[in-house]
């Protein structure tokens, strides 16, 4: 199928950037992981982060903590790590574990040296089109577009999800590019009249195969955010078989925004390692 977007070379071609740049510059930033407990998925995506950061020549600290810590002591080694001058990127790997504040926590990060754009100065400076360090997924999502040359300017887009994460991120970055945007989520009653009439239809909603053939448009541009678990096999939020057939472009799943994810988490601590010096 020539119509698959393929997120693996192009974030693989971001890795090479990243990499060359830092030799040029002879730096070496570093990112510094902190994660709670012993949540599985957040032990594959740390590997994931550590492998990617060797791989370019940025230095990878991995902070562990038991999910009996305290709030404050999760807090100190934040400030600790806020004034490590050593230290360029900051990342609280989440979920937390049950009765932690995340948003109190993450806030605690220098905007500086949060290299997953949550704190409040990131989220505001993103809103007023400020230069600030982005959200990694959206910014993924962004990257895959503008690899493939779609120009967001005269395109209807519709948005499903609204997440802190991806979807709120994602709309600030669409309407940037001068996109006309619909917006859908779970207490939308007919996301279909609203599927149907975009151009380009980004996913992120955290539902397995909730987009089926009928609610695409011919000749849709299809980026498919979700990742879900369907027994053994890992699939998105799109009927990727049968709205493939109707796409003018798709992502995969996996392969598509997953590995964008990791690629940008990279050119976002350089952006923050250059911000800091």
């Amino acid at each position: 199928m020539n119509n698959i977007i393929d997120g693996t070379k192009i974030s693989l071609k971001i890795r090479k950037q990243v990499k060359t740049l830092l030799k040029k510059e002879n730096i070496t930033p570093c990112l510094a992981v902190i994660q709670v407990g012993d949540n599985k998925a957040s032990l594959v995506y740390i590997k994931n982060k550590k492998k990617a950061c060797e791989d370019v020549g940025i230095r990878f600290e991995h902070i562990k903590f038991n999910d009996t810590i305290s709030e404050d002591l999760v807090i100190n080694e934040i400030k600790r790590l806020n004034n490590d001058i050593s230290v360029n990127g900051i990342l609280v790997q989440l979920p937390l574990p049950e009765g932690f504040d995340e948003g109190k926590i993450i806030n605690q990060i220098d905007p500086l040296k949060d290299v997953d754009g949550l704190t409040y100065p990131n989220v505001g400076n993103l809103v007023l089109e400020n230069d600030c360090l982005v959200p990694c997924t959206p910014l993924g999502v962004m990257e895959l577009l503008k690899a493939y040359k779609i120009n967001l300017a005269t395109k209807n887009v519709c948005l499903v999800g609204r997440s802190n994460l991806v979807g709120k991120p994602l709309i600030q970055l669409l309407l940037k590019e001068d996109a006309t945007l619909s917006i859908c989520h779970s207490k939308s009653l007919d996301i279909k009249n609203y599927t149907t009439k975009a151009d380009v239809l980004i996913v992120a909603a955290g539902h397995p195969n909730l987009i089926t053939k009928n609610m695409v448009k011919e000749g849709a541009v299809v980026i498919d955010v979700g990742i879900n678990k369907e027994g053994n096999l890992l699939c998105g939020d799109v009927d990727f078989k049968e709205v493939s057939k109707k796409a003018s472009l798709i992502t995969p799943v996996p392969g598509g925004v997953g590995p964008m994810t990791v690629s940008c988490l990279l050119k976002n601590v350089v952006k923050a390692y250059k911000l800091q010096n």
